[in-house]
């Protein structure tokens, strides 16, 4: 049984990540700030797919102490990481002149270094089986500026440099990299926003173009996948 583990994963893009995973046979690792939430969907995981073995652990991944802890359970519980998908993440919007002080900081650890201290924590694994995959959940925001995108902004350019760096370095190891950089995706962010449900894409949208790209033959790497809303961007 192939084994993953997913950030972020109590809800939205992250939470239909793990359930695409669970249905094509994966057990899996994940973690959110939210305890409550963790055991809510363990539960139903746990009922809906009884074969799979399903980790979850309470961190604060903005925190690297925290990072650390849930990786050595993770490692000590799986035999071998086929995929690491780095989704927790965090958007507040501002600019930069004017956002609140300490934005920044905020922004880049729980955007940037989250995935950084997981990834060297987890690469040992990966280099041993000279395998697995690592997706970072980047963003369109990662790709050009907006109007106030501020620190959030900064965070998921410094996302996908670590995304590029990264996909480089493990070449030699057959570890595949891949950055996906979805625009706007429906999550309980958007709940109240006023803005219709059918005009911005399905979080399963994300899910499905990570397991495409997943699956494709091992000589082959999608280095960067982007989504947009058919309409265009909001």
């Amino acid at each position: 049984m192939p084994h993953a583990i997913i950030t972020g994963a109590t809800q939205g893009i992250g939470k239909a990540i793990a359930e695409k995973l669970l249905a094509n046979g994966f057990s899996i690792a994940v973690c959110s700030r939210n305890s409550d939430k963790l055991d809510v969907v363990a539960a139903e995981w746990n009922e809906k797919y009884p074969k799979a073995s399903v980790i979850t652990y309470s961190a604060d991944l903005g925190n690297k102490h925290e990072v650390a802890a849930f990786a050595a359970l993770v490692l000590s519980r799986f035999t071998e990481i086929d995929l690491l998908v780095n989704n927790a993440g965090n958007y507040l919007p501002g600019t930069i002149a004017d956002e609140p002080e300490g934005l920044l900081e905020s922004m880049i650890g729980i955007n940037l270094y989250s995935a950084y201290h997981l990834t060297r924590k987890i690469l040992p694994a990966m280099k041993d089986q000279q395998s697995g995959h690592i997706f970072n959940l980047c963003s369109i925001a990662s790709l050009k500026a907006y109007p106030n995108g501020g620190s959030y902004s900064i965070s998921k350019y410094a996302l996908l440099g670590f995304s590029d760096n990264l996909r480089e370095e493990l070449k030699a190891h057959s570890i595949k990299v891949t950055a996906i950089c979805p625009g706007a995706t429906y999550t309980p962010s958007w709940e109240g926003s006023g803005v219709a449900q059918e005009r911005i894409m399905e979080a399963a949208d994300i899910a499905e173009m990570l397991w495409t790209a997943y699956k494709l033959s091992p000589a082959a790497n999608v280095e960067n996948i982007i989504l947009r809303p058919v309409k265009g961007d909001l």
